[in-house]
């Protein structure tokens, strides 16, 4: 009996005694922190990614002491902090190497001691950056790298982070140019650059890129255009191309009606091979472009949409900030709810904005707005899923691909978003007379004054008030349906609104091959309901497709079709062979060591997406897209 009760204890995990509660990790207070911390980074071994880290901590006594890695990130919305990265962490104190161990209840906490008579920390470790895509993001090559604070710092738990000042100071490959939100205070012989001190808040929010190749260009209004490439071949800039950036400056501070910046950088990076990116911050935004995004302007507009979403950041969701995305430290979560403004609304003036400045044609805009609402259309996880639910998906599954996207649903509240704030501006023209838009809503919501840079917190009831300043209406019961109901039937009314309805041809837009081509990829989507990579891969199959209901997956590879090899010419040959009439499409499909000749059931042809003008005249949606004087 004694041994069976030992036993069950030990499973328990117990020997009798209550387990042991997690050490405690200090609340964050609004009070000084006592110093400033001084932060080191040597990031000179771009061969292997390695960045080099020294870190001093003021303290003002002994005893118990937590550091924390950054775990949710702004921006991202979700705990992604590369813990994983950080290696070889020494603590010491007046010259002797402290004890540490980590939280077991979380993993992002350091527990030390803090000897008697000590007036800082030395902290020193290593951030291992991913030298393949599988480890993460690449953010080091021979050319160029990105530096953010967050993967190379602790900070001390206990106090709000925008109360923490740091003097934070780089050292750089000999002859590397560097891009920043920071300004520095001095530059040192050996490479090393020092920046003006600031809080530990807004170090976070103000990365770098860094570069061989690099050229920094005035946009006026106190903007910069910090560009890093793969080679000094693609930093070849047209004046024409130049002036789109320049007018985007200029509709966008127009759109908003004062500056939500006192300076604001564009870091951008013309690469294949440092790791894609798009993420906001208030003065600046880190864009991973395509190498040949001004070489290859002609053939399509590529990413050009990426600069307008990051700089309306500045005004929405830096600036105007939902309150759930203001905490107090980098441990607290952030609630998402939200987000169908933070990025739904950022979203919209992306492409607005690409419109009114000339990186995006109008036409290209028109038809990138028809294959978003198609692909939104056609997503059956609208059927059971809401808007805002899908607000939690960057905590949920972390940007991972999904096997059926189409109908587990992604992070919809982007382009979902997008068309709610479309119907918006369709029903503030038409109980306005025409005589107001959504452009009064932006001015007067995130315009704020000229000189005012604080955070400006709202929710939903704010919003609500705003959007009734500009045009009374039910907005709260409207805002209400559209993101928080399942499905929502009025996905297009924004279009249908704004003089356009959504058709489908048998030719595909430029935009749309331009995407393909990008993406290497045949899109059949709107057709047989799947998308093909190189060799055949399937990458996505739509569900209750043609597809889908053939029994395909993304787990598939199409080996012939018709008795003929695959090709992208090939398949789509077999569509339109099959218009019409009754004959299946005769596919021989290769899922791990089963080959099998799957039928498919489709006679209509190829389907592209295209917005087709329904009145004379401009509509809601012309005149969106124009120029503001």
């Amino acid at each position: 009996m004694r041994t069976a009760i030992l036993a069950l204890m030990l499973l328990m995990g117990t020997t009798g005694a209550a387990a042991a509660a997690p050490p405690t990790i200090p609340a964050a207070r609004d009070v000084a922190f006592p110093g400033v911390m001084q932060l080191h980074v040597d990031v000179r071994d771009v061969e292997r990614g390695i960045f080099k880290v020294e870190q001093v901590i003021p303290v003002s006594q002994a005893g118990p002491m937590v550091l924390l890695f950054p775990e949710w990130l702004p921006g991202n919305h979700a705990p992604r902090g590369q813990i994983e990265k950080l290696a070889g962490l020494t603590i010491k104190a007046g010259g002797k190497t402290l004890a540490w161990t980590r939280d077991w209840a979380d993993v992002y906490a350091f527990h030390v001691t803090v000897p008697a008579g000590a007036d800082a920390l030395n902290v020193s470790f290593q951030f291992l950056s991913a030298t393949e895509a599988d480890q993460g993001r690449v953010v080091a090559t021979p050319d160029m790298l990105n530096l953010q604070w967050q993967s190379v710092s602790l900070y001390p738990a206990g106090w709000k982070t925008s109360r923490i000042p740091v003097e934070a100071s780089v050292t750089y490959p000999a002859g590397w140019g560097h891009g920043t939100a920071l300004r520095p205070k001095a530059a040192i012989l050996g490479g090393k650059t020092v920046y003006q001190a600031v809080d530990y808040e807004t170090l976070i929010d103000s990365p770098v890129f860094a570069g061989r190749y690099f050229k920094a260009l005035p946009l006026g209004q106190g903007v910069t255009l910090n560009i890093v490439a793969d080679a000094a071949k693609y930093l070849t800039i047209k004046p024409e191309q130049l002036a789109a950036h320049q007018k985007l400056v200029d509709q966008a501070i127009k759109t908003f009606g004062a500056r939500s910046f006192d300076h604001y950088d564009f870091l951008l990076a013309l690469t294949d091979k440092m790791g894609s990116i798009g993420l906001e911050h208030h003065r600046s935004s880190e864009n991973g472009v395509d190498p040949g995004y001004f070489t290859e302007w002609d053939t399509g507009p590529g990413r050009r949409n990426l600069l307008p979403h990051e700089i309306t950041h500045s005004w929405n969701g830096k600036r105007t900030r939902p309150t759930g995305q203001i905490v107090s430290d980098f441990r607290t979560p952030m609630h998402n709810e939200m987000l169908w403004v933070y990025e739904g609304q950022t979203q919209f003036w992306g492409y607005v904005l690409g419109a009114r400045s000339g990186l995006f044609s109008k036409q290209e805009t028109l038809d990138a707005l028809a294959g978003i609402a198609a692909a939104q259309q056609i997503r059956r996880g609208r059927d059971w899923r809401s808007v805002v639910d899908t607000t939690n998906d960057p905590v949920i599954s972390a940007r991972r691909p999904k096997g059926w996207v189409t109908y587990q649903r992604s992070e919809d509240y982007y382009n979902e978003g997008m068309m709610i704030w479309l119907e918006a501006d369709g029903v503030i023209r038409s109980r306005s007379g025409g005589a107001r838009s959504i452009d009064d809503f932006a001015k007067g919501f995130f315009g704020g004054n000229e000189g005012s840079y604080a955070v400006q917190p709202y929710g939903f009831d704010d919003l609500v008030r705003a959007l009734n300043a500009v045009t009374s209406y039910d907005w709260g019961s409207f805002l209400k349906a559209r993101t928080a109901e399942s499905p929502n039937d009025n996905l297009l009314a924004g279009l249908t609104k704004g003089g356009y309805r959504l058709t489908f041809t048998d030719m595909p837009s430029a935009h749309f091959r331009d995407a393909e081509r990008r993406g290497a990829e045949v899109n059949l989507t709107y057709s047989l309901g799947l998308i093909v990579a190189k060799g055949g891969q399937i990458s996505q199959v739509v569900w209750d497709s043609p597809a889908f209901n053939a029994g395909l997956t993304v787990a598939g590879q199409i080996i012939a079709v018709n008795g003929m090899a695959y090709s992208e010419e090939v398949i789509k040959e077999a569509v339109v062979a099959a218009k019409g009439g009754n004959d299946t499409i005769r596919l021989i499909v290769k899922t791990g060591d089963r080959v099998r000749e799957i039928p498919l059931v489709w006679n209509g042809g190829l389907r592209y997406p295209k917005l087709e003008k329904t009145g004379n005249g401009d509509g809601g949606l012309d005149l969106l897209l124009k120029p503001l004087p």
